[in-house]
């Protein structure tokens, strides 16, 4: 069995927030739309990256598969994963980025991670 350790514990204040002026506005949650037009240029830029990359793979897998290139099969499926690996995000946030900057409705640039 464990032993316990001689711990010594005080009380909390009774009153929970002393910077808190009660008037029910919280300045963390307040909305700033400017935050939401942010446009975050290097989660694109690494989109577009990962979208023409993965495109590429895909690309090269397939002329693999079709013996237009030289290669093995186990080649190809490699390149094939790789491919869609990098395709599926990169289309993901090419796409947000897309609607957002075309202003469709439910899509806006806070819905993109920025890095």
């Amino acid at each position: 069995m464990a032993s316990r350790r001689n711990v010594q514990y005080s009380r909390l204040a009774t009153e929970e927030d002393d910077d808190y002026s009660g008037t029910g506005n919280d300045r963390r949650f307040d909305y700033t739309p400017r935050s939401f037009d942010k446009v975050p240029w290097k989660s694109i830029c690494l989109a577009l990256f990962l979208l023409s990359l993965g495109s590429l793979l895909l690309f090269l897998s397939y002329f693999i598969f079709t013996a237009h290139m030289g290669g093995e099969m186990s080649q190809a499926y490699g390149l094939l994963a790789l491919g869609i690996l990098t395709f599926l995000p990169g289309f993901y946030e090419t796409r947000i980025a897309y609607y957002a900057w075309r202003g469709a409705q439910g899509f806006r640039f806070a819905s993109i991670p920025d890095y």
